[in-house]
C-alpha cells in the first residue's frame, strides 16, 4: 500500500485522513479566503513565484493578512511536495480568514488558516483524444465585470 499523503495545515503536517479544519472557519462558512492551483512537472513547480505573488495580491484585495512571508510560503509549498515525494503533481494552496464565530465580523477571526495540499496529477487516458468528450453550454449569467475583480482568486 502506498504511503498516505500529508497535508500542511498552518505549518503542521497531517496524514490526509486526519487533516481537518474547524467548521467555524470562515473559508468554509462564507467563502472568505483565497487560493491558487499550481502544477509541478518533473519536480519543478511551474511559475511558483508568480502564483505566490498572485495569492498575496488576492489576499490584499480582500484585506486578508497572510501570516508568513512570500519566501516562507514558497518554502512551505516545496517542503510539502518533498514530504509527499511527488514530482508530477497538483498543488492546491488555500488561505482562509480563519476560525471565528457564526457572525460576519472578520475581526473575530484572529488567525488565518493556511492549507497546502499536494497530490499526484491524474491526467485522463487518451480516450478523450480518440472519442472526444461531451460538453454543454450553460445559460448562467456571470456577475457584471465591475461587481467583483475577476483577477482575485477567492473562495467566494
Amino acid at each position: 500500500m502506498d504511503k498516505e499523503l500529508v497535508i500542511n495545515i498552518d505549518g503542521t503536517y497531517y496524514p490526509k485522513s486526519q487533516a481537518k479544519i474547524s467548521v467555524y472557519d470562515h473559508g468554509l462558512l462564507y467563502g472568505d479566503g483565497v487560493f491558487e492551483g499550481i502544477r509541478a512537472y518533473d519536480g519543478i513547480v511551474f511559475k511558483l513565484k508568480e502564483h505566490i505573488d498572485r495569492l498575496y495580491r488576492s489576499a490584499c484585495v480582500i484585506m486578508l493578512a497572510i501570516p508568513s512571508t512570500k519566501d516562507e510560503m514558497i518554502n512551505a509549498v516545496l517542503e510539502t511536495l518533498r514530504k509527499n515525494k511527488l514530482r508530477d503533481a497538483y498543488i492546491r494552496l488555500v488561505v482562509t480568514r480563519g476560525v471565528g464565530d457564526l457572525g460576519l465580523d472578520p475581526r473575530k477571526c484572529p488567525k488565518p488558516t493556511v492549507i497546502i495540499i499536494t497530490d499526484a496529477i491524474k491526467l485522463h487516458s487518451g480516450e478523450p483524444k480518440t472519442n472526444g468528450i461531451r460538453a454543454m453550454i450553460v445559460w448562467v449569467k456571470r456577475d457584471p465585470v465591475d461587481a467583483t475583480s475577476h483577477e482575485v482568486k477567492s473562495l467566494n
